[in-house]
């Protein structure tokens, strides 16, 4: 006999084993054991499922194998498994925030599918004034999950496309996009009124209308949002997933979806706020679109304007050795060009030995470092980093004036003075680390190209910069075999 409360049971416990990933995942020391937690919930609540769908949970009726089920059921489990196990073998590092962003899509497909599929073969049906109330209800909640769902769809879609660099980082401004993204929503409102109410299936058309233009929505919503913006938006498409999960939890009446749809809904609203006070943007006008601009007047030099790669300092790794071997604190600000280059791991043993020399060496760690939010200190927990010495921003910033040298690796928008220098900056008012206000600054970059926000940078033409071109993971590694020498 298995009781029905114990199916209540398997999902308390799953659900607090998610809170407990949660709270894991929010410091690197714990994030090994909030992800194990995170596992051993997911494989709880799907045994549990599994468990109810074939044969169920219930107080009177012994449990029995619904074995005609069970071959769709676990071929379904063990196919997604496979494929799931397989992508993340396979996916680099570099590669996670598309992977982040299309596995939002998942979720958001998953919503609008089971919106769909709950409306025209309802779980049960009631009589009376019951049956009134919950169909008005269940109408309700079929709409919703699929409104979220299909703008978590296409949006998560165009993230994917845009961080894997098929699309344009460029944000697509249309005349009165505003307006048309309000004429859409309110479009969707009236379909609404119109879906509501209907029998036998009769507002399936309202609904599939309104999934195409909450598609659109989705779709106009990302595709306004320029590059130098992407990171929040993975964040606030992953607040959309948890809505999506939790809507579609309330139709298939599934208290663990709601409550594990709610945490990974509100983590990702915190989340996206955090990240917009990083970056000193609002966090309705990063949904609505239009900053992070793929292209505008380049900005003026410190001293002069910028003409292209003649009229910069470089450097040569003998140069940058001396630098280092000569320099009493040392702070490293690593980018997405490290990601790409690979160079955490040959860094990691540059750092020890400057350690042993006795210089102060520390990471400055921008809040959108990368396409995703926490990206480099995977990256340099990867390649064994003491977590002691990678900073944050605020902790570091006041600190660049009595640096020695600074190292940017791969880094450009977040090291990028005209944030502060360029009101007209699409990137104007974006905190950044303050790198040129150090003795000297070598930015290693492979040429002068400008950053994913497609902004000119500066920096490079500063007094006190120097650059170092090649591809990082060489010229790391060319340091590191100086510095042992």
């Amino acid at each position: 006999m298995l009781p029905a409360g114990l199916l209540t049971i398997a999902y308390v416990a799953a659900s607090i084993l998610f809170i407990l990933s949660l709270g894991g995942l929010s410091n690197q020391e714990t994030a090994r054991r909030g992800n194990l937690y995170g596992i051993i919930g997911m494989l709880l609540a799907i045994g549990a499922t599994a468990a109810f769908i074939l044969g169920g949970f219930d107080a009177q009726v012994p449990f029995m194998l619904n074995t005609e089920g069970f071959g769709l059921l676990a071929g379904a489990v063990i196919l997604g498994s496979m494929i799931g196990a397989y992508m993340a073998a396979r996916v680099a590092m570099t590669s996670m925030p598309e992977l982040v962003a299309i596995l939002h899509s998942f979720v958001g497909l998953a919503a609008v599918l089971v919106g769909l599929s709950s409306y025209m073969a309802p779980l049960r049906t009631l009589d009376g004034s019951e049956h009134l109330v919950h169909d008005l209800v269940h109408e309700l909640e079929i709409y919703i999950a699929v409104f979220i769902g299909a703008i978590t769809f296409t949006g998560s879609v165009i993230a994917f496309l845009k961080l894997r660099g098929s699309l344009s980082g460029k944000p697509l401004l249309l005349p009165a996009r505003h307006a048309l993204n309000l004429a859409m929503v309110i479009g969707c409102v009236y379909l609404g009124y119109m879906f509501v109410g209907q029998t036998d299936a009769g507002g399936l058309i309202p609904l599939l209308i309104m999934t195409g233009v909450a598609g659109l929505i989705g779709i106009h919503l990302v595709m306004a949002i320029g590059g130098a913006d992407m990171p929040v938006v993975v964040s606030m498409l992953n607040s959309y997933s948890g809505w999506a999960a939790a809507a579609a939890g309330f139709m298939l009446q599934n208290d663990l979806l709601i409550v594990t749809g709610a945490l990974v809904g509100s983590s990702g609203a915190i989340l996206s706020y955090i990240m917009c006070q990083a970056m000193n943007r609002s966090f309705i006008s990063v949904i609505l679109g239009g900053f992070g601009t793929g292209s505008g007047a380049p900005p003026k030099a410190i001293g002069g304007e910028i003409k292209g790669k003649d009229d910069v300092i470089e450097f040569d790794v003998g140069e940058t050795v001396t630098m280092l071997r000569e320099a009493s604190s040392v702070i490293i600000v690593p980018g997405y060009g490290m990601a790409v280059a690979q160079a955490q791991h040959s860094l990691s043993e540059v750092v020890k030995i400057l350690i042993a020399r006795g210089t102060d060496v520390r990471f400055g760690i921008h809040p959108v470092a990368g396409r995703l939010p926490g990206h480099m200190n995977v990256l340099l927990a990867e390649a064994n980093v003491s977590y002691d010495i990678v900073l944050e921003m605020d902790e570091l910033n006041d600190d660049f004036p009595e640096t020695d040298a600074v190292l940017v690796i791969g880094a450009n928008d977040i090291v990028n003075p005209s944030a502060q220098t360029d009101p007209h900056s699409p990137i104007a008012g974006m905190p950044v680390l303050e790198v040129w206000k150090a003795t000297t600054t070598v930015v290693m970059k492979r040429g002068m190209a400008s950053g994913y926000a497609g902004v000119e940078n500066p920096l490079f033409f500063h007094k006190n910069s120097r650059m170092l071109f090649g591809d990082a993971k060489k010229n790391v590694d060319a340091i590191l075999a100086g510095l042992r020498e």
